[in-house]
């Protein structure tokens, strides 16, 4: 990418815009978009208005917010509606949905009024569901129609469509009957008709269906695109790939940021201001910090078992940290596999004794290398004995909280990745450091 920054600055600085729009001609509309983020303002708009109309449109898509706000700015009407023309509906409304309400309103008036209320319709259906990132410009035939009249309403639309592989078929009321890929029609004779070739077994999603399950379903049939139906089974868009892979990603995000105890930020890390990220950690680091004040009372309550056995509090990291890192490890494949689908919530004994077994395995193994070092080191069989026997338990409690607590927010209609690393290390902290004394004052005879 530097070469390419230097060499796009070399020829606006000589003026070789035939050589600079060949070159941009030649590169993918992704890599222009990012080549734009390595210029400044005024370059970045040159560079921008040299391309043709369909490629500043192609590459428009892939920029960032800001980049593209700047651009809006700039433009002239005339420029803004050459690029929101190439836009595909789906892409126009995120657009919408991402910039302020002045570049907003100059958006909207350069659309067409027709379009209009298509982006509205689009805009008013709720967040995360399948009609909030559906696109209405599909091909639609009829089942009567032959396949030589099918080809040529498939090239009448075609520059239109943001997918021409799949066809829909439709009734006169426009309900859904069934679809037929462009390849079947390609090579069928072209006085057979589109119901000789089209498939009836269709999977559709609703307008209302949560965009998290409809990309699920992508993964599940490894679909192209999704067809989005109403109540009545008349087909009011569809959705792409590459709209279910920005969900995934979406989703992805804020389930890391919810694993780390932050609250989710839909926008980059550099255009967050310095005050949200605060905000976005301050509440969970909070509750966290506050909720150890558990571990710490119970601490407390055995100050003469410290005074002792002073050796005792040596050993309250490597506990406290082996458990938190066993009921993470739980928790992130629970997390995982409840995300997938492969685990549900009827499999929660199945889950819970599997992971009772791991624990076993797990703490059996550490209990034998740490009893044997501390054997060695201390020569105390009663403090290697209770260094082990806690980490045997403390394992199996941790990797018990670590599969429980996922599925117990499942349950209750949250989100699984809230009750993921800092939540349960707090847990098993306090549960781990109340095991430990228990088993050390039991063993060590401690009053």
């Amino acid at each position: 990418m530097k070469i390419e920054v230097e060499k796009i600055n070399e020829l606006i600085e000589t003026k070789k815009f035939t050589e600079l729009k060949q070159t941009l001609l030649e590169m993918n509309s992704a890599d222009i978009s990012l080549l734009l983020d390595e210029l400044n303002k005024n370059e970045a708009i040159k560079v921008f208005r040299i391309l043709p109309k369909e490629k500043a449109g192609e590459t428009f898509s892939f920029m960032e917010k800001d980049m593209k706000e700047k651009l809006i700015q700039e433009l002239t009407d005339l420029e803004l509606k050459n690029v929101l023309d190439e836009l595909y509906m789906d892409d126009t409304v995120d657009l919408i949905e991402e910039m302020p309400s002045n570049v907003v309103t100059r958006i909207l008036k350069s659309i067409p009024k027709e379009d209009r209320k298509t982006v509205n319709e689009l805009l008013n259906y709720p967040e995360d569901s399948a009609g909030s990132i559906m696109t209405t410009e599909f091909i639609d035939l009829k089942e009567n129609m032959t396949v030589e009249k099918a080809l040529e309403r498939i090239k009448e639309l075609a520059i239109d469509s943001e997918t021409i592989y799949t066809c829909y078929v439709l009734s006169t009321n426009r309900e859904l009957i069934g679809m037929v890929d462009i390849k079947e029609i390609l090579i069928a004779d072209r006085d057979k008709t589109i119901k000789e070739l089209m498939d009836t077994n269709i999977i559709t999603v609703t307008t209302s269906e949560d965009q998290e399950e409809v990309a699920k379903t992508f993964d599940k049939y490894n679909l192209y695109a999704l067809p989005v139906v109403d109540k009545e089974n008349r087909l009011v868009g569809i959705i792409t790939v590459d709209d279910a892979i920005n969900v995934l990603q979406d989703e992805t995000s804020e389930d890391f940021e919810k694993m780390a105890a932050m609250s989710p930020n839909e926008e980059g890390y550099f255009e967050t201001s310095v005050f949200k990220h605060a905000k976005n950690r301050i509440v969970w680091l909070l509750v966290l910090m506050l909720s150890a004040i558990m571990t710490g009372t119970i601490i407390s309550r055995y100050e003469d078992a410290f005074a002792i056995v002073p050796i005792l509090v040596s050993f309250i990291p490597m506990i406290m940290d082996t458990g938190g890192n066993c009921g993470s490890q739980s928790s992130t494949l629970i997390i995982r596999g409840l995300a997938t689908d492969e685990i549900e919530m009827k499999d929660v004994f199945k889950v819970l004794w599997k992971e009772i077994r791991v624990s076993l395995l797990v703490g059996t193994v550490l209990a034998l290398v740490n009893g044997i070092r501390i054997f060695i080191q201390y020569k105390d069989i009663k403090i290697a004995l209770t260094i082990g026997l806690t980490l045997v338990v403390t394992v199996a409690l941790a990797k018990a909280i670590g599969c429980l607590l996922p599925m117990l927010a499942k349950k209750l209609k949250l989100d699984p990745a809230i009750m993921a690393a800092p939540l349960i290390t707090t847990l098993v902290d306090t549960f781990s450091i109340l095991v430990y004394f228990n088993i050390a004052t039991s063993i060590l005879g401690i009053k």
